[in-house]
């Protein structure tokens, strides 16, 4: 904890005194907090400084997404309310995929699979993982022995070329874990899988498995909140500069990750709010998807031709455009996303973008689609659960009705 800054959960703190706190942790102004939720710089201070009262549920929500809050009674001081918002429930088999990481196998008298045999694995992991509604369930019960073959095999290989090889599968190896290990409660795993998979694919010289561990990183630095932005651009246009030289003769997977991280630029453009930019990547993206095959699909990023309307309508929704984002989302309703996670993830942005409109009840029906398609993804996702819990209190009954007992069913309220 940095020295001089209290404890946001000491008490009695104020509101305005945990926002303030927060915020300052986060290194956002208040001219930045008061623009991304739609206030002033000037509102902002009267809030922190108790000369403006606490605001409504709906606006610390908001506040609560900016600052990546984890828990909501870090930021109210209610210490009988905590959920969990930009953090999941930790996973059985967090614990099991853990240990594996943090094992270190200098000696071992097992004999490491071929790079071959660890390739069909990963590939068979990521079909369960698109195809799975549980599928954190199912890619938490094959990574610790996925994670064991791969730093055994980049020990025991002997020639330069074949630890090349064995570097990039175990870089590939910790982006399916950065997968499985994203938005638990561990914040320092999810770092170290991201650290280790930067430096696995930098041995492996091979520019897809970098470019992937890239896409990772800037993710992690950008989900961190807008404090960390600066360092998700850095990564990503330093590895986009890496890749775009190789393009000309390059295969449809190093394409595919060069677009992904082309999107990721504008995704991080519109968190900031330039819109010029954000739509800028997001035109660049689309012309490099248009390159790749009709029926092509990134088995890691789902980047593709039919992605793009979904990202059309990320844009939006991070731009608050609501009603940019409802004629995106009807747009992107013609193509079906192959990945169940990557589905219930574009219903929850439709949604953000249906509430950003004025239309809770659409909103709280498209949550209901993307917990149909994959329910461990809606469970983790703190954009679903804001909008669930505001409408949990709407004071029309038959949609508080429903936002409750979606609540349930995604664990936010006991049954």
């Amino acid at each position: 904890m940095d020295a001089g800054i209290p404890d946001p959960n000491a008490n009695p703190l104020v509101f305005g005194q945990r926002l303030q706190i927060l915020r300052t942790r986060k290194g956002i102004t208040r001219d930045q907090l008061g623009g991304l939720v739609g206030k002033s710089g000037s509102w902002v201070k009267g809030v922190e400084t108790g000369r403006l009262k606490t605001p409504k549920l709906e606006t610390i929500l908001r506040i609560a997404e900016v600052l990546r809050v984890r828990d909501l009674s870090d930021l109210t001081g209610d210490q009988s309310i905590h959920v969990d918002l930009f953090t999941g429930p930790g996973h059985p088999r967090l614990a099991a995929v853990k240990a594996a990481v943090d094992a270190f196998p200098i000696t071992t008298a097992q004999e490491a699979p071929s790079t071959a045999h660890i390739r069909a694995q990963l590939a068979r992991a990521w079909s369960a993982r698109h195809s799975a509604p549980n599928h954190r369930e199912v890619i938490g019960e094959l990574l610790p022995g996925l994670i064991r073959d791969a730093q055994i095999a980049v020990r025991q290989v002997d020639t330069a070329p074949a630890r090349r090889t064995a570097q990039a599968v175990l870089a590939e190896v910790y982006s399916l874990t950065q997968f499985f290990v994203a938005y638990q409660p561990d914040a320092a795993l999810l770092w170290r899988v991201a650290e280790r998979g930067l430096v696995a694919a930098q041995e492996s010289e091979d520019p897809h498995a970098i470019g992937v561990a890239a896409w990772l990183a800037a993710q992690a630095h950008r989900d961190a909140g807008p404090g960390h932005f600066d360092a998700a651009d850095a990564v990503n246009l330093t590895t986009l500069s890496y890749l775009e030289p190789l393009l000309e003769d390059a295969s449809d997977d190093v394409l595919a990750i060069t677009g992904a991280l082309t999107f990721e630029a504008g995704y991080t453009a519109a968190r900031r709010g330039s819109t010029g930019v954000a739509w800028r990547y997001w035109d660049t993206a689309r012309a490099m998807a248009s390159r790749l095959p009709d029926g092509y699909y990134h088995p890691i990023t789902s980047f593709s031709r039919a992605i793009m309307g979904a990202h059309a309508v990320t844009v939006a929704v991070e731009l608050r455009q609501g009603s940019e984002s409802v004629r995106q989302a009807a747009a992107a309703d013609a193509v079906t996303i192959p990945s169940r996670p990557r589905r219930a993830r574009h219903r929850i942005e439709e949604a953000r973008g249906y509430h950003l409109d004025g239309q809770p009840d659409v909103a709280l029906a498209t949550l209901a689609q993307a917990h149909e398609a994959a329910p461990e993804t809606i469970r983790y996702n703190g954009y679903a659960k804001r909008i669930v819990l505001e409408e949990a209190e709407s004071k029309i009954p038959a949609r508080r009705r429903r936002a409750s007992d979606l609540a349930v069913k995604i664990g936010l309220l006991a049954a």
